[in-house]
């Protein structure tokens, strides 16, 4: 089993900036990659970036030039730089550990946008 554990969420003002951590514990070599994902109300959970180990990253379209995804080296520790944060972008983010067969997921940590 692989825990996540999230932080770094909150209410921040259109065109401002956030960094979201998510640390890894457990059996954490049976995991490729740690990512995020997030979920609007309403909306599907869509991929916001991912990480892979080998340093292969994907992001969404949708934040691609505005979120860099990075890692420590002990690739135990993923963190999620946003800038330029739309009211769009509003969302709970989850961090997500990527393996063959199903993955693991965090609780998830609450990002507001205001206008």
């Amino acid at each position: 089993q692989v825990q996540l554990v999230e932080s770094g969420g909150g209410l921040v003002q259109a065109g401002g900036s956030l960094r979201l951590s998510c640390a890894a514990s457990g059996t954490t070599f049976t995991i490729n990659a740690l990512g995020w994902y997030r979920q609007a109300p309403g909306k599907q959970r869509e991929l916001v970036a991912r990480l892979y180990f080998n340093g292969t990253t994907n992001y969404g379209d949708s934040v691609k030039g505005r979120f860099t995804i990075s890692g420590d080296n002990a690739k135990t520790t993923v963190y999620l730089q946003m800038s330029d944060l739309k009211p769009e972008d509003t969302a709970v983010y989850y961090c997500n550990a990527h393996r063959k067969g199903p993955g693991y997921w965090g609780q998830g940590t609450q990002v507001t946008v205001s206008s």
